[in-house]
């Protein structure tokens, strides 16, 4: 199997007393979707926190291409490759989806772009962004308000935000919630696209949609790694369905 794209060795996050993260370890690797589950406070959207930079670690390491990037800041970790998404929509309502792209886009650059010269005179950025928005399949609204978009399409245009920095691994927190049964159809096969060219962390409840798409899963259960597998060994995982999915009997 090749290197990892990703390594996460013994990551840990405690707030005083509390161990949100324990001892953490998983490989991500390219081409393919990583699913994180497990019930409400087990510490998934603590770990992605970690990943992305938005919190530092209080032990372990995060190797990404072999270089141990833990605590680094989000600017940072973003222009390496490594691009998110959040459980609540995060968005520029007020701009248009190509300018939101656009501006995602500028944030790779790593250096500040010039006063007096326009921003749409930038051909490698708007060219990001389009790319983006091709690859999210919204390139037909380009021109709309953020705000004027469903929750469907919004959720699609955090995507092709994350897709404008020209990432290599995506970190993906719920990107179905809120959802009805078409959206999150079509969310699922954007993200099953995304995995033939990215390295995706997927954070997800729809138990349907996760066991659709992905190919390795990690369980969570009160900050630590209850068990790590294909989809059909965690399924088959008593532990886990005691903890998560539901009796043996009963499980999805």
């Amino acid at each position: 199997m090749p290197e990892p794209v990703l390594r996460i060795e013994r990551l840990s996050k405690q707030f005083g007393g509390l161990a949100a993260v324990s001892d953490v370890s998983l490989d991500l690797h390219g081409g393919g979707v990583h699913a994180l589950i497990g019930p409400n406070g087990a510490g998934k959207t603590t770990l992605i926190n970690l990943l992305s930079g938005d919190l530092r670690p209080s032990g372990g390491s995060v190797r990404y291409q072999g270089r141990d990037i833990a605590g680094l800041a989000p600017d940072r970790i973003a222009r390496l490759g490594i691009a998110r998404s959040y459980q609540k929509t995060n968005i520029f309502g007020e701009f248009p989806v190509f300018e939101n792209c656009r501006l995602a886009a500028q944030a790779r650059l790593g250096h500040a772009m010039s006063l007096v010269r326009p921003a749409y005179t930038y051909r490698a950025i708007n060219a990001a962004a389009e790319r983006a928005l091709a690859l999210a399949g919204l390139e037909a609204r380009a021109g709309a308000v953020a705000l004027t978009l469903s929750h469907g399409e919004q959720r699609q245009l955090e995507v092709a935000m994350t897709l404008a920095t020209s990432p290599s691994v995506l970190l993906l927190d719920e990107p179905l919630a809120g959802m009805g049964s078409e959206e999150s159809q079509r969310m699922v096969a954007l993200i099953a696209r995304l995995a033939l060219e990215h390295a995706i962390l997927l954070v997800e409840h729809d138990m349907d949609a996760v066991f659709s798409v992905a190919a390795m899963l990690t369980v969570m259960v009160n900050g630590r790694v209850l068990a790590s597998g294909a989809p059909e060994t965690i399924r088959r995982n008593r532990a886990v369905q005691e903890a998560y999915l539901g009796t043996a009997e009963g499980a999805t």
